[in-house]
């Protein structure tokens, strides 16, 4: 694990510090909604982001991206995250639908797909929660069968980010309708504008119907949009789910501490200047602690992920904890500062931002798997306890 930067990544660095000094001031803001304005200039934002060589850049050079190391995307996961810009809008294609068609789809699969995936002309999403179902993947009943050259497709997700903006779906169905479990699985790319494919938005605490409902209903999906082979399913979707967080945890631990530095500044103004109350210092001070513990488990990561060449279960530290901690300072900050937080819009201190952050906080420890869930893994794939069934 290296802590500070070797002579070609800290080059790298400079060159993404001086790119989003010459651009962030124009970039969209990290909080940008759904409305038809924000997604528009969310897609411009990303198409400069791959313009710029800054999208892909783990991704082989013979599939658009440019074969760099997993340090070079931390670099950059930190750096923008530092400078407060949105990442690209297909984070979903990006992050998993990409990675599991490199690794499984067909030569064809390859060039319809990842192209437009990188340049953002194409938003994926993903269909694998069901209603009932939880995180319990194994438990899925979208049915698929097979007539001739097709899969007809019936059935329900839920929890789908994106959805209501994505052209494509990467689809988990049960293709064997006398298996169970894990069995008799098959892994889909779904075409978003298919007949019979409806998308119902979910607002959420916040007002933003950031997740969505899908329905499926006679779908028909060409036999050569499947990734791998009928009952693969399983496997392929645990290629995705490995690719989930990967080095997503780099830049959350940067947002969070530039938040935590943030949320500071403003009890502090709230206080009159200076935060003199010993508890809260104390709070402060265990929370930035707890921030710099999460970036070295970070690192420790990003250690494996450069041996192994693909990620491995100690990502789930870092989100698991990150949500955590991110429930911990949106919660703190409301009780210190009670309804004048809804007031406060000074000295760069966006107007309702911290009430937002505490009600969009609650879907932390939800989303990219719930707590629950993830204890599980660390407790059976990292500590190298007993299953628990």
């Amino acid at each position: 694990m290296h802590l500070h930067d070797e002579p070609q990544t800290a080059s790298f660095r400079d060159e993404v510090r001086a790119w989003l000094d010459a651009n962030a001031g124009s970039s969209p803001s990290v909080h940008t909604g759904f409305g038809e304005e924000q997604v528009s200039a969310w897609r411009d934002w990303s198409r400069r982001l791959y313009d710029a060589g800054f999208v892909g850049l783990t991704w082989p050079q013979e599939f658009g991206g440019r074969g760099l190391a997993p340090a070079y995307e931390a670099i950059w996961l930190e750096e923008s995250a530092r400078a407060g810009v949105p990442g690209p809008l297909g984070i979903i294609g990006l992050g998993m639908a990409g990675p599991t068609i490199i690794g499984w789809g067909s030569e064809q699969q390859q060039a319809r797909y990842l192209e437009p995936l990188l340049r953002c002309e194409e938003i994926w999403c993903q269909g694998f929660s069901e209603p009932d179902s939880g995180s319990d993947l194994a438990s899925v009943r979208t049915r698929a069968r097979r007539e001739g050259e097709e899969w007809v497709v019936n059935g329900q997700k839920v929890w789908s980010s994106f959805a209501h903006l994505a052209d494509w779906c990467i689809l988990l169905v049960r293709s064997d309708p006398d298996s169970s479990a894990h069995a008799g699985l098959s892994y889909l790319l779904l075409d978003m504008n298919a007949p019979g494919v409806e998308v119902q938005p979910l607002p959420q605490l916040t007002g933003d119907a950031e997740f969505n409902e899908i329905f499926l209903t006679d779908v028909r999906v060409p036999v050569e949009s499947m990734l791998g082979q009928p009952g693969d399913g399983w496997k392929v979707a645990m290629t995705t789910l490995s690719h989930e967080r990967g080095t997503h945890g780099i830049k959350l631990a940067a947002e969070l501490e530039v938040n935590l530095a943030d949320a500071t500044r403003t009890l502090a103004m709230a206080a009159g200047g200076s935060i003199e109350d010993p508890f809260l210092k104390d709070e402060l001070s265990e929370l930035w602690v707890e921030v710099q513990a999460l970036r070295m488990t970070n690192l420790r990561s990003l250690s494996e992920l450069a041996r192994r060449g693909t990620p491995g279960p100690e990502s789930t530290i870092s989100k698991l904890r990150w949500s955590e901690l991110n429930q911990r300072l949106a919660a703190l900050v409301e009780s210190e500062l009670g309804p004048a937080g809804l007031e406060l819009g000074e000295e760069g201190i966006e107007a309702g931002r911290w009430p937002f952050a505490r009600l969009r906080a609650r879907g932390n420890s939800i989303e990219a798997g719930t707590s629950e869930v993830l204890r599980n893994i660390i407790a059976e794939r990292v500590l190298g306890l007993p299953r628990s069934r």
